[in-house]
């Protein structure tokens, strides 16, 4: 998996807060291409079953929620 982007002071998927953002693609071995206010990042999906178009909760490079599609 290749990390997240980094701007500012903190990533935005390892900020202390889980950040929503979109599920663009389905890459396989549990990895989701998704759609952030930073870009497009690959995040594990493993804890969640995302769908493209899902919003999930991201939080360290990590799915732990879907909340919406």
């Amino acid at each position: 998996m290749t990390g997240p982007e980094c701007h500012d002071d903190v990533c935005i998927t390892c900020s202390d807060t889980a950040v929503p953002v979109t599920v663009v693609r389905l890459l396989g071995d549990d990895l989701a291409l998704v759609s952030t206010a930073a870009g497009e990042e690959e995040v594990s999906v493993a804890f969640v079953a995302a769908r493209v178009g899902d919003t999930v909760l991201v939080h360290a490079g990590e799915a732990i929620a879907v909340v919406g599609s």
